[in-house]
């Protein structure tokens, strides 16, 4: 008959690196990773932050540590692999969710911010997959990526201006599809979440600017996401509960995507 359901979302004994780990979508995710029993290995830039989301997460009984690094700096990436494996021993998760964005017409669009929205958005998430894989999800044959890309990657934008961050989502698309069409053979699963408008610190000018009615007017569920609902879909795409999917994108837009373009 199988196994029984709730012991495919168990993840006992497991340990996941989220990137961009501190705060936001971020430490929603490692909530939900660290409830279902895997062991959290948080990175971001900032230190401060990264202590505060742990003594959030331990509060609730998870087992949560952190490496302060900078995502868009190769040599970061790689400590934050080798100092997790030393650390932990192992990463059978990796979320990859760090990112920027940057707000400015195409014609205006400043160089300076386009590398720094790439680097971060997608350079990023190839350089720690390559890590974590090489180190231990090939050899072990087994793992979890997950992509955090964005409904930004889905479809275009006439009133938001975020080429490069659209851009950017596009190719987490992607990357995602490619990756796991490679990786399958060792079997490791990669898939990729893509969001909708979520209050956080990068969506706080666009909420700003459009006003949260409007925005969740434009969704069929006629509201923005919350603090629980990219939960359920990182714990499937985690566990064994999701071991026959990849190189899939879902998006958890309230139905967004599926009614304006993109999927």
């Amino acid at each position: 008959m199988g196994t029984p359901v709730l012991q495919l979302f168990d993840l006992t004994g497991q340990v996941a690196l989220v990137t961009g780990g501190s705060r936001g979508l971020g430490l929603q995710m490692a909530e939900a990773l660290g409830e279902a029993g895997a062991k959290v290995m948080l990175t971001a830039r900032k230190a401060a932050e990264l202590e505060e989301a742990c003594a959030t997460l331990s509060q609730k009984g998870i087992d949560a540590r952190w490496i302060a690094a900078d995502a868009s700096q190769p040599a970061d990436i790689q400590r934050v692999v080798d100092e997790t494996l030393a650390r932990v021993g192992r990463i059978d998760i990796l979320v990859n969710n760090a990112g920027a964005t940057w707000g400015a017409p195409a014609e205006d669009y400043p160089l300076e911010a386009w590398d720094k929205v790439m680097n971060l958005n997608i350079r990023s998430l190839f350089l720690f997959a390559q890590a974590v894989g090489k180190a231990w999800m090939i050899p072990n044959r087994a793992g979890r990526v997950i992509n955090v890309a964005s409904i930004a990657g889905l479809s275009g934008s006439i009133d938001v201006k975020f080429l490069a961050y659209g851009t950017s989502k596009g190719a987490v698309v992607n990357f995602t599809r490619t990756l796991a069409g490679e990786w399958g053979a060792y079997g490791i699963t990669v898939n990729a979440l893509a969001p909708g408008f979520f209050p956080s610190k990068m969506t706080k000018g666009v909420i700003a600017a459009f006003g949260t009615e409007k925005l969740a007017a434009s969704a069929p569920l006629k509201r923005l996401g919350d603090d629980d609902d990219l939960k359920g879909a990182v714990l499937l795409l985690a566990s064994r509960a999701g071991k026959h999917i990849t190189g899939q994108i879902l998006a958890v837009d309230g139905g967004v995507s599926a009614v304006h373009g993109g999927g």
